[in-house]
């Protein structure tokens, strides 16, 4: 394990690289504060010191687990000693924002919230966004196609992403730093690195698409009794605010009023409601857009399909609001707390929400279930918690995947296989469909030291 260390060092300079007691310094993910345990770090500058590094790596074969900002809810970043770790936080910066061409140049450190930022000082807009904006990196939303609040509008990081540069298993430096709307010259090479967990190559750079900033936003919060008026409101907002509304997020009750306990998160709005929406729409007419919005309003609560609503009136209560959605840690206090992504057609969410909430109360007597998601676009998260003791983790994946395939639902919407959903992967894909993910694994990387073990088992 020293030998790695030495080695790397020996193609990228001793100051960036860190052996495994000053790894052990450092918490293993955002979600485990374990000490990291691995053989040592390295922490490259550009795109030709990452070639060199895999170089060596793939020469010895030494498998290799990619780091950006550690917030991965599949386990896919934690190593174990015997891995490298090769981490893109030297490489954060910002390259270029070409305000005509509508585009920014990045490096794979860079952290979201911080290229959101960069690029609102220009008047434009990267509207990727999620709760971890201010600790993910643009490299880990490319690896894992993030996807975040703003799909419905937007798209994911796949719609977002006009071209980038990776190093693949060898060292070799694929450059594909395209940077036009229309580009048909053959295959669109950035595709196979977007979603793809850091198993086929290592991303150093991208070109990230920008937008306009819009000229207005309005938000609500509001509350309805049951699931289908929650769709109810879904269709009226979606017509009547046409290609403006960029956000549809629900809150199921029990979530809301976990979040909203005494010594959490003030509640905007009663708290024994079955169901809270935030969502959002962004417009070119702030005057306008804001009568449109109240109308729209006015005329859901007419119709019935919400009993209450708040319209925040300064941006404090536009974040009050917001966090409703964002802010789970009351949540995790419910210990051990297990993370759920998945997808399916939103006309069959109610009835395997139901199937699972029931799966888990017949295991658990105590057991907890909480539901929100960006119903919109069809992702549905859980937090479970079986409220008892010993590690029930493969119990509570049954109760959540297992119902997935009569409805014709994804063990994944947005945060990837990982390690966690390995055994889960052929719920969703088919076996010629796998075979040929793992056929194109194995050409890029012969020698499987990218990743290892994640999406696929540790031999492909």
């Amino acid at each position: 394990m020293k030998q790695i260390a030495t080695d790397i060092a020996d193609v990228i300079g001793t100051h960036q690289v860190l052996d495994s007691a000053a790894v052990a310094e450092r918490a293993t993910s955002y979600w485990n504060s374990a000490p990291m345990q691995a053989a040592a770090m390295a922490m490259p500058s550009s795109t030709d010191e990452i070639s060199a590094v895999l170089k060596t790596c793939n020469n010895s074969g030494q498998a290799v687990i990619t780091h950006g900002g550690l917030t991965n809810a599949v386990g896919a970043v934690e190593p174990n000693i015997t891995d490298l770790v090769l981490s893109t936080e030297k490489m954060n910066a910002i390259v270029d924002i070409d305000k005509i061409g509508g585009f920014a140049v990045v490096e794979a450190g860079a952290l979201l919230q911080n290229v959101q930022e960069a690029v609102a000082e220009e008047g434009l807009r990267f509207p990727l966004d999620l709760g971890a904006r201010g600790s993910c990196t643009i490299g880990g939303n490319i690896a894992t196609n993030a996807g975040g609040i703003n799909v419905l509008r937007y798209g994911m990081m796949r719609n977002l992403v006009l071209g980038l540069e990776a190093v693949l298993a060898d060292g070799t430096i694929i450059s594909a730093m395209n940077c036009m709307l229309k580009n048909n010259a053959g295959y669109d090479t950035k595709q196979l690195f977007i979603g793809s967990e850091g198993t086929l190559g290592v991303v150093s750079r991208a070109v990230l698409r920008l937008f306009p900033q819009p000229a207005s936003r309005q938000s609500a919060l509001v509350a309805t009794h049951s699931f289908d008026d929650v769709i109810a409101l879904l269709g009226h907002v979606q017509s009547r605010l046409a290609g403006t509304l960029s956000a549809f997020e629900v809150v199921w009750g029990e979530h809301y009023r976990a979040v909203t306990e005494e010594g959490w998160l003030r509640a905007p709005l009663a708290r024994d409601y079955g169901y809270y929406v935030v969502f959002q729409a962004e417009g070119d007419d702030p005057a306008v857009d804001e009568q449109r919005f109240e109308t729209v309003l006015e005329d859901a609560l007419e119709k019935g399909y919400i009993v209450d609503a708040v319209i925040p009136k300064s941006e404090s209560e536009v974040q009050d609001i917001w966090r409703v959605r964002e802010d789970f840690d009351a949540i995790l206090e419910v210990a051990p707390c297990y993370l759920y992504d998945v997808s399916l057609p939103i006309r069959a969410m109610q009835a395997y929400v139901d199937e699972v909430k029931r799966n888990v109360s017949s295991l658990w007597k105590d057991g907890r279930c909480f539901t929100l998601g960006h119903v919109a676009d069809g992702n549905l998260h859980f937090f479970i918690s079986p409220c008892a003791e010993g590690d029930n983790h493969h119990a509570v994946d049954k109760c959540v995947y297992e119902p997935l395939q009569k409805y014709a639902g994804s063990v994944s919407a947005e945060h990837g296989i990982g390690v966690e959903k390995v055994r889960w992967l052929q719920h969703s894909k088919s076996k010629a469909d796998i075979d040929l993910m793992r056929m194109q694994k194995r050409n890029m990387d012969p020698n499987n030291i990218l990743n290892p073990g994640r999406i696929f088992d540790a031999k492909y």
